[in-house]
């Protein structure tokens, strides 16, 4: 059933009901799941709602739709941004190779990975997903990148460092490419930090 019909189910009552936090807690947890496995477009509310164990009119009660639920997951329940932030603290000489070694510890990470996988696939079948994605994530992003606040190339240099982070994260742990899943963590932080810090810095320092 698509979610246009699914529309036409009978809405339960609007109010407050004991129990609230734990059962929005589980459609969040089964929606992560499954955008992290099929993508936005092919995951449906009512997929969701069996998942969770849950009514499809429950789901629309909490958060109205698929695009306020999808965008709601990814903006409660990743720790992705602060963590990346992590990373533009310190000496700005190395903050090619504390980039990348993060980035590739949140892929490696049990629960971000799941993100992640939801990030690559949904926005890379949906335009509505990207646009969402581009407002929850890039608006928490903003300004991560404090090297230089004179340097009006500042953010084409941040999306050309996320561009070539991103290509490495769906190499190597989506389709799965043997010449990068072949190489250590360390091997790729080593190889990947320089070109990183270029695009950051404009330095091979």
């Amino acid at each position: 059933m698509s979610d246009q019909d699914e529309k036409s189910l009978p809405k339960r009552p609007s109010g407050r009901r004991s129990g609230d936090s734990g059962t929005k807690e589980a459609i969040l947890d089964s929606a992560r799941e499954l955008f992290s496995q099929s993508g936005y477009e092919a995951t449906s509310i009512r997929t969701i709602a069996t998942s969770a164990g849950v009514d499809p009119a429950l789901i629309r009660h909490f958060f109205g739709d698929k695009a306020t639920l999808f965008a709601t997951t990814l903006a409660e329940h990743t720790t992705i941004p602060q963590r990346l932030r992590e990373a533009f603290i310190g000496d700005p000489d190395h903050i090619g190779v504390r980039v990348v070694d993060i980035y590739l510890r949140l892929w490696e990470d049990d629960e971000t990975r799941h993100i992640l996988l939801a990030i690559v696939r949904s926005a890379a079948t949906s335009g509505s997903a990207s646009e969402m994605l581009k407002t929850v994530l890039g608006s928490r992003m903003r300004g991560v990148a404090q090297l230089s606040a004179e340097d009006p190339d500042q953010s084409k240099r941040v999306a050309l460092a996320a561009s070539h982070m991103l290509g490495i994260g769906f190499t190597r742990y989506v389709i799965k490419l043997p010449d990068i899943t072949s190489r250590t963590h360390e091997e790729l932080v080593a190889e990947v930090g320089p070109v990183i810090q270029r695009y950051l810095t404009g330095t091979n320092r």
